[in-house]
């Protein structure tokens, strides 16, 4: 039964840090401005999806929550200068941001 319970916690951990390690380097500190939430996470190369509840314009809009998207990547050979080298090169990443 111990064996168990240690299992499952440290599953759990493991998944709470995976869960958790994306969406933290993608979102800056805490609620705000969603306009500058937005123009932030595009400067870091994110392709932005905005979820908007309610009618307020952006500007007066607050983010409700930031949630990570599809990363996308191509591995092979392509590259100037890689010769029989494996190279993976991400293309594009995607971010949810919730406003309200």
């Amino acid at each position: 039964m111990k064996k168990f319970g240690f299992a499952a916690a440290a599953s759990g951990l493991v998944a709470a840090i995976i869960g958790l390690a994306a969406p933290a380097t993608a979102a800056p500190a805490g609620p705000g401005d969603a306009q500058q939430t937005i123009d932030v996470l595009q400067a870091q190369g994110y392709t932005v999806i905005v979820n908007r509840i309610g009618t307020a314009p952006i500007e007066h809009a607050d983010v409700v929550a930031v949630r990570p998207g599809q990363t996308y990547s191509r591995t092979d050979t392509g590259l100037p200068g890689a010769g029989d080298d494996i190279h993976t090169t991400v293309t594009d990443k995607t971010v949810y941001v919730d406003v309200n």
